[in-house]
C-alpha cells in the first residue's frame, strides 16, 4: 500500500490556531446543528479560516451523501428528510458572523427530485433577507444533469454558482462516484446559458495520477464552459480506506500552473498545496469584478 498516509512534504504542514474566533465558530456550529465541509471533508485550512478570517463553508442538505466518492471524507448512506429549517439557520449565522461572502456548498441527494435545488435556493434567499449585502458562493453537485434544478438554484441569483470538475477526464471515473466529467461540464456550460454574466467557478485536485499536460486540458475544458474562476490544490488522503495520494506537487509546480490558467483567461486562479475549493473564496469574487470591468 502507497504510505503518503503517513508521510507529506514540509509544505503541507500545518499550523493550528485554536483562537477565540475558533472557538466561537464551532460553538456557534453545534449551537446551530449547522454542517460545515470544514471539518466534514477534514479540510487542512479549518484553523486558518476560523481561527484567523472568521469564515466558514456552511454544508446543507445534512451530513449524508448519497454517493461514495473515492477521494471524499464526508459521511455516505441513506439520509434524513431535508430539515427546512436549516437555510433560516444558516442565514441567522451567517450574519453573527458578520460576513461579507458566504459559501454555501452540499451533499449530494440523489434521493430528492430535485437533487436538493430547493433547499440551497432558499438558503440564498435567506441569507438575502438576514444578511443584506453579502456575496453569497455556492459549491452544488451536478444534480444528475437535471436542468430545471439547476434553474431553481440560479434562480435565487448567487453572486457565485461553482460545481468542482476534481480531476483530470482520464481519471473522473476512478475518482468520483455516480459523476461523469462531461455531465459537470454540461452543468457548467447550462449555467452559462441560463444565466448569462453569472460567474462561475470550478476545481481541481492534483496527486491522483494526472499529468501536467491533463491538467491544461481541463483547464481549457472550463474555459470552453465559461468557467473563469480556478482553484488548484494538492489531495490529501482522508484515511487508509481512500484513494492514495500518488504524488505531491510542489509549491513552485503549483505556482506555475497558475500562472498558465492566468495566461489562458482565468480571471482568477488560486493554486497552491493547500488550496480548497472555498479557500479565498472573496478575494476570488473581487478580482472577477475587476476582471469583468475592464
Amino acid at each position: 500500500m502507497n504510505d503518503s498516509f503517513e508521510r507529506k512534504p514540509d509544505w503541507l504542514k500545518i499550523q493550528l490556531n485554536t483562537t477565540e474566533n475558533f472557538r466561537y465558530l464551532k460553538r456557534l456550529m453545534r449551537e446551530e446543528r449547522l454542517t460545515t465541509v470544514c471539518e466534514e471533508a477534514r479540510c487542512p485550512n479549518i484553523h486558518e479560516c476560523w481561527g484567523k478570517h472568521k469564515t466558514a463553508t456552511f454544508m446543507v442538505l445534512g451530513e449524508i451523501c448519497t454517493r461514495r466518492c473515492r477521494f471524499c471524507a464526508v459521511k455516505t448512506g441513506v439520509p434524513l428528510a431535508p430539515d427546512w429549517g436549516e437555510p433560516q439557520r444558516v442565514a441567522e449565522s451567517v450574519a453573527k458572523m458578520g460576513l461579507v461572502h458566504a459559501v454555501i456548498t452540499m451533499v449530494n441527494r440523489d434521493d430528492l427530485a430535485d437533487g436538493g435545488a430547493s433547499v440551497v435556493a432558499e438558503t440564498v434567499r435567506a441569507i438575502r433577507g438576514a444578511a443584506p449585502g453579502c456575496a453569497v458562493e455556492l459549491l452544488t453537485g451536478d444534480f444528475q444533469g437535471d436542468r430545471e434544478a439547476l434553474g431553481l438554484v440560479l434562480e435565487s441569483e448567487p453572486e457565485v454558482m461553482g460545481h468542482n470538475l476534481e480531476t483530470v477526464r482520464r481519471l473522473s471515473r476512478q475518482v468520483r462516484s455516480r459523476s461523469d466529467y462531461d455531465r459537470s461540464l454540461g452543468l457548467l456550460a447550462a449555467a452559462r446559458d441560463i444565466a448569462p454574466g453569472q460567474a462561475l467557478k470550478s476545481s481541481l485536485m492534483l496527486g491522483l495520477g494526472e499529468t501536467e499536460d491533463e491538467v491544461l486540458v481541463a483547464m481549457d475544458d472550463l474555459l470552453d464552459q465559461g468557467v473563469t474562476i480556478l482553484n488548484l490544490g494538492q489531495y490529501l488522503q482522508p484515511t487508509r480506506r481512500h484513494l492514495p495520494v500518488q504524488r505531491y506537487w510542489t509549491p513552485g509546480e503549483f505556482a506555475r500552473l497558475r500562472e498558465r490558467a492566468l495566461e489562458k483567461g482565468f480571471s482568477f486562479c488560486d493554486a497552491g498545496p493547500l488550496v480548497r475549493s472555498s479557500y479565498h473564496a472573496g478575494a476570488g469574487y473581487l478580482e472577477y469584478l475587476r476582471n469583468a470591468k475592464t
